[in-house]
């Protein structure tokens, strides 16, 4: 069944356990945090349930690379969502050319809701013979090949710094531009912030309110010199200025493929968790045929390579979580996408409903009409624990909480329904929260309190160690939160 946790992952995750309670006893102090399944942490047990990875749904073109300073090249998308403002930034380059060439430029548009976007006419530099642009930076080059900025959450940081940016090669170094409204950017220092790195793809940072620094998350090479497995390293820094020693990800005992870039950046809802959607890069692997390839108009040099986005997470450290090693964005049917480098995903998930959030893919990269596409998730709806019409169990580890109710992401069918109960450390069910006192929950919602027959009030049991017991038939559970 496509989605379900792979044998050899599988089997390294269930060794945590025995008897089908876990191993490490260690409470987990969520607090009132919303969490979520993706990454497995908070499951001891399943029985008869399954992880089940969710695909995003194709919502049509978001940006169409049409300019005579965008074109074929176009890459290396961010999105920001800035109070009521979307903001996209992207490489404008229409011919292939070495990294950092000068025909590269720094594009930028904007939107009110993330759904429809402009490009507005900035007149900040002249770029093929006009003003009328919305280029942001140009003839800075090698800085707009892979220009990547972040909205710095940072407490107390200067108004004149508040966006920052990550730019640079091997050559040059990393270094950092900062902006006070993210159109206007300047050099932070002379310096590069990092030296140590191949930083040939999109390198990104954010401020993480969880580890209490910034991050830097870039493309190194498993051999270094560019040898061996396209990979992510990270660093980190407390104030921006020096960084620590570049460390090499771990994948949790997935194999190594080229990850093309790492796109991690805090989820929306939960900035302690982090949500990263790499380009898993297949070099030399070829779908079209050459007549294939003329008629989509593939520019020289880009017909193989073949490419798709696939989902990982993370907690901090050097760790990734990688249950899956399946495509979380395929190809797909349209042939424009087997062509190399297609499958960019762009760095930003960002909400675009109450109950939907949006992330952004490259299509038709090295063709004529290369362009941006928005893909639609579920809140929250990366991964759930499934439960077939046959029922299935999920048992959390041991975890504190705080709040008084407790709030669940789920989905049912029409015949399906979600139980909890609440039992002490030991497993024994906490009196007027068992199975049998749990009121059935059935429906489709981002935020169900759930209710027992004395109610919903949970505050008793606030602080102290407990496990939560999901009983599920046709059901999906993605996340879950106290308050």
């Amino acid at each position: 069944m496509r989605g379900l946790l792979l044998l050899p992952l599988l089997v390294g995750w269930l060794s945590r356990f025995a008897h089908g309670q876990p191993i490490d006893e260690k409470p987990i102090d969520i607090g009132s945090r919303l969490e979520w399944f993706a990454d497995g942490r908070l499951v001891g047990h399943l029985e008869g349930a399954v992880f089940q990875l969710h695909s995003p749904q194709p919502a049509g073109v978001a940006l169409r690379f049409d300019e005579a300073w965008e074109g074929a090249f176009s890459g290396y998308v961010t999105v920001i969502r800035d109070e009521e403002r979307f903001r996209m930034y992207y490489r404008g380059l229409p011919v292939a050319g070495q990294d950092g060439s000068t025909n590269e430029v720094t594009c930028y548009a904007e939107s009110r809701d993330g759904l429809a976007w402009i490009k507005p006419r900035l007149g900040l530099f002249e770029v093929a013979g006009t003003r009328e642009n919305n280029v942001v930076l140009a003839h800075q080059a090698p800085f707009s090949h892979n220009f990547a900025p972040f909205l710095d959450a940072r407490p107390g940081i200067p108004a004149e710094e508040r966006y920052k940016a990550l730019a640079g090669t091997s050559a040059t170094g990393l270094h950092a531009f900062v902006s006070g409204d993210g159109l206007r950017w300047r050099r932070w220092r002379e310096q590069p912030l990092l030296t140590r790195g191949a930083f040939d793809s999109q390198n990104v940072g954010f401020w993480s309110s969880a580890e209490g620094c910034y991050v830097i998350y870039f493309r190194t090479w498993t051999k270094g010199d560019f040898e061996g497995f396209r990979t992510v390293s990270r660093t980190t820094s407390t104030h921006f200025s020096d960084w620590s020693s570049p460390q090499e990800m771990t994948f949790g005992g997935a194999p190594l493929e080229h990850l093309y870039t790492s796109q991690t950046h805090p989820y929306f809802r939960a900035p302690h968790l982090y949500v990263a959607t790499p380009m898993r890069f297949i070099p030399g692997r070829r779908v079209l045929t050459e007549e294939q390839e003329r008629v989509l108009g593939v520019k020289p040099g880009y017909a193989g390579d073949v490419a798709e986005t696939v989902f990982m997470t993370s907690r901090g450290g050097t760790r990734y979580d990688r249950l899956f090693l399946e495509g979380f964005i395929r190809p797909g049917p349209d042939l424009g996408n087997w062509a190399s480098r297609a499958g960019l995903s762009a760095l930003g998930i960002v909400p675009t409903g109450p109950a939907e959030m949006s992330l952004f893919k490259q299509a038709h990269y090295a063709q004529p009409d290369c362009q941006l596409l928005r893909y639609t998730l579920r809140t929250d709806g990366f991964v759930s624990v499934r439960a077939p019409f046959g029922g299935g169990e999920m048992v959390t580890r041991p975890l504190r909480f705080a709040g008084r109710e407790m709030i669940l992401n789920f989905a049912t069918g029409a015949a399906g329904g979600v139980r909890v109960e609440i039992q002490d450390q030991a497993g024994t069910a906490v009196p007027g929260f068992s199975l049998g006192d749990s009121v059935e929950q059935v429906g489709d919602e981002i935020e169900r309190r759930v209710r027992w027959k004395a109610g919903s009030d949970v505050g008793a049991l606030a602080d102290r160690v407990v496990r939560l017991r999901f009983a599920m038939k046709d059901a999906d559970l993605y996340s879950l939160r106290f308050r």
